[in-house]
């Protein structure tokens, strides 16, 4: 399953922990915009951790999981000098 994940957490200590969190699952590619491709299990492990660890204060911060589809993956495109979107260069880690 193909996710966007962006966020919007004011606190720079939750901040960080959140982004720590979803590089462990997939690529940062914007300041707070995630590329993920990740089992529904892995997907409720994510949410289950920002749960446990409280990352989200719910009337001042915002977390966005957009679940995108193949077909609109393969009509993705990046202006720019990166890897097409969810798109992994390996060379780079």
């Amino acid at each position: 399953m193909y996710y966007l994940i962006t966020y919007d957490i004011a606190n720079t200590k939750r901040r960080n922990k959140l982004s720590e969190l979803l590089e462990k699952y997939g690529l940062r590619v914007n300041y707070s915009v995630f590329e993920l491709d990740i089992s529904k299990k892995e997907l409720k492990e994510i949410i289950a951790t920002i749960k446990k660890k409280k990352l989200l204060k719910k009337k001042v911060d915002s977390i966005r999981f957009y679940a995108l589809c193949v077909d609109n993956i393969d009509k993705s495109f990046e202006l720019g000098n990166r890897n097409k979107p969810f798109e992994v260069n390996y060379n780079a880690i």
